[in-house]
């Protein structure tokens, strides 16, 4: 299977998948699968994110391989592919985390890492303990608008808020080793935060962010994470609205999409081994320039992949 030739077709044209790579559902042996995750079962206040996958891989063929004075493309030096989507039900947030969960495993049984796209944060948690399983507790790069670290909460165990409270306390992630960056907005009680600084987790707020800068903020990511293995899980609404309008629970006062994305040009000096875009809910922008810059978003992950392990690859 070869990704579709830009030369011969169009980027508008052929049945999408994601930057246009070959799919296969049963992939083995590839750096980095792709994997859609459409569900909105644990969302909170405005639904549909179930068709953020959809969307994304709409949106996602105007992306090439090749970034900007970067040398070689992603895929001359990862092995990539689509795997399409994970099968959830709409009706039931606990089979829904099941089969998230035995999907992504199987995936890592076979493949090196995952890119999934969401869907909402509350999958999160099964990436995690996929993740996990085959690497211990892993350090997380967490960008978001919210810390989901809350508790449950109408009668919903597993809602899009809750992702990081249960991977802390199931000893799947590493707190003192976890930062969550563009916090901001209005909690339900002046605690919200304390589980989660409690804990160990480095939370740095919209405002810390825009006071350090995406470069001093990379330095603080790379000396609490160090060389552990690296989960990271970026929500579309750490983005500022105005960049970001199509999600379900958007926060004013935000990041930039030129900032967030240049943060996430550190990774490739880590160690990552799973990756996640979440929340996309095109259904609030008929523009799509969220489903857009999910896709860039995406795209970067995917090179910065490359880079740690050509490195790796290339280190005595």
């Amino acid at each position: 299977m070869e990704r579709i030739d830009i030369k011969v077709s169009p980027r508008y044209a052929q049945i999408p998948t994601f930057m246009r790579l070959p799919h296969d559902p049963d992939p083995h042996g590839r750096d980095v699968v792709v994997i859609g995750a459409p569900y909105d079962g644990g969302t909170s206040y405005r639904p549909g994110a179930r068709f953020g996958p959809r969307a994304i891989r709409n949106e996602s063929g105007l992306i090439h391989g090749v970034g900007i004075d970067r040398g070689p493309g992603t895929f001359d030096l990862i092995s990539c592919v689509d795997a399409g989507d994970i099968d959830l039900t709409p009706f039931n947030m606990h089979i829904a985390m099941e089969h998230a969960q035995q999907r992504l495993t199987e995936l890592l049984d076979d493949n090196g890492a995952f890119l999934m796209l969401g869907g909402d944060h509350s999958l999160t948690l099964a990436a995690l303990r996929a993740v996990a399983a085959k690497h211990g507790p892993v350090a997380v790069l967490h960008l978001d608008a919210h810390s989901d670290t809350n508790p449950a909460f109408y009668g919903g165990e597993f809602h899009h808020g809750t992702p990081f409270r249960h991977a802390i306390e199931e000893k799947l992630v590493d707190p003192r080793r976890m930062v969550q960056i563009g916090i901001r907005g209005h909690n339900p009680q002046p605690d919200s935060l304390d589980y989660a600084r409690g804990h160990g987790v480095r939370i740095v707020t919209s405002d810390d962010f825009c006071d350090r800068g995406p470069a001093r903020t990379a330095r603080l990511v790379r000396e609490l994470v160090g060389d552990a293995p690296l989960y990271v899980s970026v929500d579309i609404d750490v983005v500022d609205p105005a960049f970001a309008p199509g999600t379900g629970t958007p926060a004013p006062g935000g990041p930039t999409s030129r900032e967030v994305l240049a943060l996430l040009r550190g990774i490739g000096d880590l160690s990552p081994v799973g990756f996640d875009v979440m929340e996309v809910s095109p259904l609030y922008d008929h523009g799509g320039i969220t489903s857009v810059l999910a896709t860039e978003i995406g795209a970067e992950l995917l090179y910065q992949y490359a880079r740690a392990h050509t490195r790796e690859r290339t280190t005595p």
